[in-house]
């Protein structure tokens, strides 16, 4: 995994990646990231939802965005793997609940591999382990290229999530992979993924370099 980076950053990366893919660049660039805290608001708001002030917040460094994917309020932070696909489903499959239980499936296979089982709850979003959430989804898709995408707790700090009601959920709890295998690695779990949603989706993910090292964070507003 390269340094952590900022969540507008991300969102910077997605925009570049989008225009790539719809001039027929490329037929799909994925993102696997680690960022500094952050909460951010879907289409569905989630202000609500947040148990602090954004004062707080604010005078602890923890960024508030709101952004255009599905769902409601989410956190991310250090020791969370999040993976941003942005890809052409028009040349994959057309089907936006096909793409999402790819999605959900590739954290599953991942899961599967360390021996620790993965389910979908049918009324909610992402991956369980139990009645904890492990993984997060926020999907969002213009001109059936896709956006944002999941997170995936690791060793994540759980104390961030206690300031939300993560999703808007107040049911179940969240949990990371480091509470059910001994010292996980994000760099591992990344490969592991890679694998698997390559074989979700139907492609050969082959790792490369960044070619937006030098975007600037601004243009990220689209997103």
């Amino acid at each position: 995994m390269n340094e952590r980076v900022p969540y507008r950053y991300g969102l910077a990366l997605q925009q570049a990646a989008y225009k790539a893919v719809a001039g027929g660049q490329y037929s799909g660039v994925v993102f696997a990231l680690e960022h500094w805290p952050v909460y951010t608001f879907g289409a569905a708001g989630g202000r609500e939802n947040l148990l602090v002030s954004a004062d707080l917040l604010e005078a602890e460094g923890v960024d508030l965005v709101p952004i255009k994917r599905g769902g409601n309020i989410t956190y991310h932070g250090p020791g969370q793997l999040v993976i941003y696909p942005v890809v052409d489903l028009k040349k994959l499959k057309p089907d936006l609940h096909w793409y999402v239980h790819a999605l959900e499936e590739s954290v599953i296979l991942t899961l599967k591999v360390l021996r620790i089982q993965g389910v979908r709850k049918p009324e909610y979003r992402g991956v369980w382990v139990g009645d904890e959430k492990i993984a997060a989804l926020g999907v969002q898709f213009k001109r059936w290229i896709t956006l944002h995408g999941l997170a995936f707790n690791i060793n994540v700090e759980k104390a961030a999530f206690l300031r939300m009601n993560p999703c808007g959920i107040t049911e179940f709890g969240v949990c990371a992979l480091a509470d059910h295998y001994p010292d996980p690695s994000l760099v591992e779990v990344r490969d592991q993924m890679r694998l698997h949603l390559g074989e979700t989706l139907g492609v050969n993910m082959i790792p490369a370099e960044n070619p937006w090292t030098e975007i600037d964070e601004v243009e990220a507003i689209g997103v």
